[in-house]
């Protein structure tokens, strides 16, 4: 069974990101890349807040709560084996 940082470190390496020995959430950069991959455009500047990637990435995957409280916090264990499994389609 994947553990959290295992699925964490399989998304980033999915949209080209780098794996991280350490377990943590995902940088805005991770995010950005990760809403470039499900079909959400970031756009050029300044990246959003974490909130509205995470809002945009559950609209942009079945399977995922799309609602403003979701987003507010991190991914939970079963959003990312959604979104693992989504990205490896």
């Amino acid at each position: 069974m994947a553990t959290v940082h295992d699925l964490r470190n399989e998304i980033r390496q999915a949209v080209g990101r780098y794996e991280r020995v350490e377990s943590t959430a995902f940088t805005k950069e991770a995010l950005a890349a990760i809403c470039e991959a499900v079909g959400h455009e970031v756009g050029e500047g300044r990246l959003p807040p974490k909130s509205e990637m995470r809002a945009a990435i559950r609209a942009n995957v079945d399977g995922l709560a799309d609602d403003a409280e979701a987003a507010e916090k991190p991914f939970r264990k079963a959003d990312l084996e959604t979104l693992a499994a989504a990205l490896s389609d």
